[in-house]
């Protein structure tokens, strides 16, 4: 690999950061990019981006690379974080993440990498890749805890040309020792949480400087008042905590949110009994597909949200809208969150689900 470039993301935690090293140890001319995707505060004057570059400026100085920083925050704002709100006005659960790596980091930091001169563009994504016959696959990681394909569903496959995951065949704690034993100073920075332009910040407390709360009643499915909610965008299918409605009906099991009545403002409760959280199938449009032709039947996997187990599907596919039909009924699959397609080796791709059909 001498004499070609690398072109890594650094984010500033210890992912990208091994990344980068292990790059260089492979023999690549390692350059490290910084991508600000949101200027506004944590809330309390403090700017986590300056801290994260912080970081990376440390991390290169250990590595002996050199480091730029790039601000894609208007491109987030138009590309990214509209489509939130607009998720959020319309009372769907929607997932950032997936819209930020097609949209930015395989995007516009992509193309800017390769305007610096980059032969290769990685980042410390736990999965891996594919690169045969013109055409490229998205592998699962060797961690499968950490495996982050569903976060990648939708990068279009010719985003992926030139891609590579160093992290693919190592799990966390391996990837942690690794910056230990470099002495990377972020070795043992915890994992971000949450949404990334939210941080740490109160969820309800962000979201109310954007769209205004409109208070309403929560029911139960036979129509009995049993509460008041904040605002439909803030509950989400399966939720437990925050309702407000502990010791209604005593204390034997918990309520937890069914669905919500965008008509009428209500938010649809159950409690104890979570046979109504239950659904057969679902619908999903805006497909993706990576490194695979889809039939118009086909049986797979899928996963309808991050961490959980992959589920038997059958799945038909007609223009750009998919029926999944779920070999066992699934709790809790969320208009907004998508359907991701699996098989033994790869994510094939996936689609946003648009219907849940009971």
């Amino acid at each position: 690999m001498k004499g070609k470039t690398a072109v890594v993301g650094l984010s500033g935690g210890v992912d990208s950061s091994v990344a980068a090293l292990l790059l260089k140890e492979q023999g690549y001319n390692v350059i490290g990019l910084f991508m600000l995707n949101w200027e506004e505060d944590d809330g309390n004057g403090a700017c986590t981006a300056e801290e994260d570059f912080a970081d990376v400026k440390r991390v290169c100085a250990a590595l002996d690379i050199p480091y730029y920083s790039v601000n894609f925050a208007k491109q987030y704002y138009e590309r990214v974080f509209d489509y939130f709100l607009k998720e959020y006005r319309a009372g769907r659960t929607p997932n950032p993440d997936v819209l930020c790596n097609r949209e930015i980091k395989f995007g516009p930091f992509r193309q800017y990498a390769l305007a610096m001169g980059a032969d290769v563009i990685a980042t410390g994504h736990y999965c891996g890749i594919e690169h045969r016959g013109g055409r490229n696959r998205l592998l699962k990681a060797a961690d499968a805890g950490k495996d982050q394909t569903y976060f990648l569903n939708q990068v279009r496959e010719e985003q992926l040309d030139g891609v590579e995951f160093p992290l693919a065949g190592l799990t966390k704690p391996e990837v942690r020792k690794i910056a230990e034993e470099s002495g990377l100073a972020n070795a043992k920075k915890r994992d971000s949480t949450g949404i990334c332009f939210i941080g740490e910040r109160n969820f309800r407390s962000f979201l109310k400087n954007y769209i205004p709360a409109q208070p309403g009643e929560i029911r139960t499915l036979s129509g009995e008042l049993v509460g008041r909610h904040e605002g439909l965008m803030y509950y989400t299918p399966g939720q437990r905590k925050g309702l407000g409605i502990g010791g209604v009906h005593g204390e034997e099991g918990r309520w937890f949110v069914v669905e919500k009545d965008l008509d009428h403002n209500v938010l649809l409760v159950s409690h104890g009994d979570e046979g109504p959280l239950y659904s057969r199938a679902c619908t999903a449009e805006g497909l993706n597909f990576i490194g695979f032709e889809p039939p118009q039947a086909f049986e797979c996997t899928a996963k309808f949200r991050y961490r959980q187990p992959e589920q038997r599907v059958r799945v038909k596919v007609a223009g750009d809208k998919m029926e999944i039909e779920f070999a066992e009924r699934q709790r809790a699959v969320t208009e907004g969150q998508y359907a991701v397609l699996y098989d033994e080796e790869a994510c094939l791709g996936g689609g946003v689900i648009t219907t849940v059909i009971k």
